[in-house]
């Protein structure tokens, strides 16, 4: 079944420099962001990764997924979202898709030590150490971003660190490689133009994600408040990919986007923006299409954080005003958010949530 949305111009979203976590102007800025589309920028000078941590991550994705079946098929996903997941296996929008999504990813748990807790592939094994330290700085960039979102909401500046702290305990948080097929691979020799997609329709499952992406390798989309797809660029027209005062090589800005459990925490007042990854018309049209390569970072809360309603009053204000207006966003999900507990009934807790997600994702959990 086609989702019969139009597709209207790319998007324009703010760039925004976070290598100051305290800077309260910066928090207000991602606030209005969040808000607004749910998806910004975080310029990569101001990240904590390098260049080189970047490029040698992407190295590694492609040397896995161009590795022979055979070997990823001895890290299958498990049902702790742990391992590798092939071509259809997931479904991201079953109620507009024909078939599963035109992708492969591999997902890794939480490093513990340096060291993964969870079979690796022959091509990946090697380089344990250097993909948890991927991991790790991801987790340090997630605390500068959900620090400013505190600051921005009024609230404690550690309201979100501290539920997010993975040497408090277990947390859902993915590392991710995921790997979709040119349009000429034997792989998507089944696709059909207008109906099929890379990856369906879908809102992320945790707090934020971070999204790294390749120059060139567009097909990201994000659903506008006005029911349009709009194409998000892989460089904004902000920034200009270049050099570093040091001769290292800038790297596109970072994506970054609000997940189901923000928005839930606020009650609908950040946005937990519906996207999918389509064949771009350029790729479609061109005598010779690229494949897409992205990385991805799932950041959860602590598996038992419940999910307590964010003591600010500008969450306050909003849910006011949304009963005023009679206004209930159905999206937001679970209760209505986290000030709408019935009395006398327990918070969600953040690995029950991600829980209910997965299981409508992968048919194996139904079973």
């Amino acid at each position: 079944m086609e989702d019969s949305k139009a597709v209207g111009p790319a998007i324009q979203l703010p760039v925004l420099d976070i290598s100051d976590p305290n800077d309260t102007a910066v928090g207000k800025a991602m606030m209005d962001a969040a808000t607004k589309y749910g998806f910004l920028y975080v310029n990569s000078k101001g990240s904590d990764f390098t260049a080189q941590d970047v490029e040698k991550a992407f190295g590694l994705s492609k040397d896995f997924f161009m590795s022979p079946v055979e070997e990823k098929s001895t890290c299958r996903i498990q049902s702790n979202n742990r391992g590798w997941s092939g071509m259809h296996v997931e479904t991201l929008d079953p109620e507009h898709q024909r078939t599963g999504d035109f992708k492969e990813g591999f997902n890794f748990g939480e490093f513990e030590n340096g060291r993964a807790q969870q079979p690796l592939p022959p091509s990946l094994a090697p380089h344990e150490t250097e993909i948890g330290h991927f991991a790790d700085l991801c987790n340090k960039t997630c605390s500068r971003i959900l620090k400013l979102l505190a600051l921005g909401l009024g609230i404690p500046d550690d309201f979100f660190t501290t539920r997010h702290d993975p040497n408090k305990g277990s947390t859902g948080s993915i590392l991710r490689y995921l790997y979709y097929p040119s349009i000429l691979s034997p792989t998507t020799s089944t696709y059909k133009h207008e109906i099929d997609v890379r990856a369906g329709a879908h809102s992320d499952y945790g707090s934020i994600t971070l999204l790294f992406q390749r120059p060139g390798q567009p097909g990201l989309e994000i659903l506008t408040p006005e029911e349009i797809w709009a194409p998000v660029p892989v460089q904004p027209i902000q920034t200009v990919q270049g050099k570093n005062e040091d001769d290292t090589f800038v790297f596109p800005p970072i994506l970054v986007n609000i997940g189901d459990l923000l928005s839930y925490w606020t009650d609908g007042l950040l946005k937990s923006t519906v996207h999918r990854v389509v064949f771009p018309l350029s790729e479609q049209r061109s005598p010779n299409p690229r494949d897409r390569y992205s990385i991805v970072f799932f950041c959860h809360p602590l598996n038992d954080t419940e999910l307590v309603p964010v003591p600010s009053g500008v969450v306050a204000a909003y849910r006011k005003q949304c009963e005023q207006n009679g206004v209930h966003d159905e999206k937001v999900g679970f209760g209505g958010g986290a000030g709408q507990l019935e009395p006398g009934k327990r918070a969600l807790t953040a690995r029950e949530h991600l829980e209910s997600r997965l299981a409508a994702t992968y048919g194996f959990r139904k079973e």
